[in-house]
C-alpha cells in the first residue's frame, strides 16, 4: 500500500525558520518609508495622507541606519566621499558586519582619444553646458589619477569599463569600424592588465560587418580576457533582432557574456513627439524608450527563444520595463498566434535580462525592479562619469535592504555575471 500521509522530518526543526532575506527586504523597506514618511502600516502596507510621498521620503534621500531612520528632509550629499566617522566606515554603511561592503560599478564610461574620428563633431552638438562636458570628457579620458581617486574616495572596489557613446555605432564604414573596435578592445584590455583588482571590461563590437563582430567578440573574451559587450542601441538604423545579427547572438551564447543594451546620444530617426522639447530626446526619455523597446524588439523577435542561453543588460533599471511587465503579459494574448513567442515577455524579463541602477537612485524603483525581476537579477551601476559616484554609493549604502540582498546588488550578482 502507497503511504499518502505528508512527509514528515525526522527530528524537529530546532528553531523558527529563518527570514528570507526578500522578505526582510520588503519589512524593512515598508518599515523605512512609514517612519520616514508618518504614515501607518496596516497590513504589511503603507496608510495615512503621507502615503503618496513614499518615494520622495525613502526612496530619493532619506538615509536609513541599522538602528533607526534619519529625518526625511536628511540630504545625501551631492559631492564629495560619504562622511566616515571613526573606523572608516562610512555613515550609510547599513550592514551590521564591521567588514566593508564590497562594491562592484558595471557602467562605467571611458575614451579613447581619436579614436572614432566622428566622437568631436558629435560632442560638439551635445545639449549640455560648456563646463559640464568638459568635466566628463576630462574625466573620460583619464584611466588612473582621476577615475581611481574617486573609486577610492567612494568606496568603489571595481569599475567595469566600456567605451563611451558615442561608439562605433557611428561608423559607416564596416572595415573603419573593425579597426575601431581593435583598438578600443586593445586598450581597454591592457587598462585592465594596469590594474587588475579594480577594473574590468566590456568589449566594443563592430556589428556594421556581424561576421567580423564574431570574430572580434571570441578574441576580446578569450584572448584579451573582457567581461562581455557593451553597444549603444542601434547600428545605423538596425537593430539586433534582425536575422544578420543571429551569428553575434550563437557567439554570446556560446561564450556565456552578456551584451550590455546601452542608449545612442545619436537616435536611429526622429519622433515628431519630441518636436519643440529637446528635454525629451535624451536621457530624461527618449534614450529610455528607444532603448526598452529594442529591448522587447529582441523578445518578440524570439531571439531568446533560439539562443535560451544568452542575455541582455539594460540600465537605468531596466529601462523601466520591470514597472511594465503586468501590462506587457495581459495585452500579450492581442498578439496573432503567427507572431508569439513560446513564453509571455515577463518570461524573459526574468531569465534572459539582468537589470542595473545607472543614473536611477530611488529605493521605491528599485525595490520594484528587485520584485520584479529577482534580486539575483540587479546589479550595481553609477553611469560614471555622468553620476555622481558620492549619490550613487550613498544611495546604495542607505537603501533599505536585509545585508545578503544589499550585497547581491553591491557586488556578487556582478561577480556571478561577469565573471569576476
Amino acid at each position: 500500500m502507497s503511504d499518502d500521509r505528508p512527509f514528515q522530518a525526522a527530528t524537529p526543526s530546532p528553531g523558527p525558520t529563518p527570514e528570507p532575506p526578500a522578505d526582510a527586504t520588503r519589512r524593512r523597506f515598508i518599515a523605512a518609508t512609514a517612519a520616514a514618511g508618518g504614515t501607518a502600516v496596516v497590513g504589511g502596507l503603507l496608510a495615512g495622507p503621507s502615503a503618496s510621498a513614499a518615494e520622495a521620503a525613502s526612496g530619493n534621500r532619506a538615509s536609513t541606519t541599522a538602528g533607526g531612520i534619519q529625518a526625511a528632509g536628511h540630504q545625501q550629499p551631492t559631492q564629495g566621499p560619504p562622511t566616515r566617522p571613526e573606523g572608516g566606515r562610512s555613515k550609510h554603511h547599513r550592514n551590521t558586519s564591521e567588514e566593508k561592503m564590497r562594491i562592484v560599478a558595471v557602467e562605467e564610461a571611458f575614451a579613447v582619444p581619436g579614436a572614432i574620428r566622428q566622437e568631436e563633431a558629435i560632442r560638439q552638438h551635445m545639449a549640455v553646458p560648456e563646463a559640464m562636458k568638459q568635466e566628463w570628457f576630462r574625466r573620460l579620458d583619464d584611466l588612473t589619477d582621476l577615475r581611481l581617486a574617486d573609486m577610492d574616495a567612494n568606496g568603489v572596489d571595481v569599475q567595469v569599463l566600456s567605451y563611451s557613446t558615442p561608439g562605433v555605432e557611428v561608423i559607416e564604414d564596416p572595415a573603419e569600424a573593425v579597426a575601431a573596435a581593435r583598438r578600443i578592445n586593445d586598450y581597454l584590455a591592457k587598462a585592465v592588465a594596469a590594474h587588475p583588482t579594480r577594473f574590468a571590461g566590456f568589449a566594443a563590437l563592430p556589428l556594421q560587418d556581424p561576421k567580423a563582430a564574431v570574430v572580434e567578440l571570441r578574441r576580446a573574451v578569450q584572448e584579451l580576457g573582457l567581461k562581455g559587450v557593451l553597444h549603444n542601441d542601434h547600428v545605423r538604423g538596425h537593430y539586433l533582432d534582425e536575422p544578420q545579427f543571429r551569428p553575434v547572438w550563437a557567439e554570446l551564447e556560446r561564450l556565456g557574456v552578456t551584451l550590455y543594451l546601452h542608449p545612442a546620444v545619436v537616435p536611429a530617426d526622429n519622433w515628431h513627439v519630441f518636436d519643440g522639447y529637446p528635454v525629451l530626446v535624451g536621457p530624461s526619455w527618449g534614450w529610455t524608450a528607444t532603448t526598452g523597446a529594442h529591448a522587447l524588439r529582441l523578445i518578440y523577435g524570439g531571439v531568446f527563444d533560439e539562443f535560451p542561453g544568452a542575455s541582455v543588460t539594460l540600465g537605468h533599471m531596466g529601462e523601466l520595463l520591470p514597472f511594465q511587465m503586468s501590462r506587457l503579459d495581459s495585452r500579450y494574448p492581442q498578439v496573432p498566434v503567427e507572431h508569439r513567442v513560446r513564453h509571455l515577455p515577463s518570461y524573459y524579463l526574468r531569465n534572459n535580462v539582468y537589470v542595473t541602477t545607472s543614473g536611477v537612485m530611488s529605493h521605491a524603483a528599485l525595490l520594484g525592479a528587485v520584485h520584479a525581476v529577482g534580486v539575483d537579477r540587479v546589479l550595481f551601476s553609477i553611469d560614471y562619469p555622468f553620476e555622481s559616484s558620492a549619490e550613487a554609493v550613498g544611495f546604495l549604502r542607505s537603501a533599505p535592504y536585509a545585508p545578503a540582498d544589499l550585497g547581491r546588488i553591491a557586488h556578487a550578482n556582478a561577480e556571478r555575471v561577469l565573471g569576476l
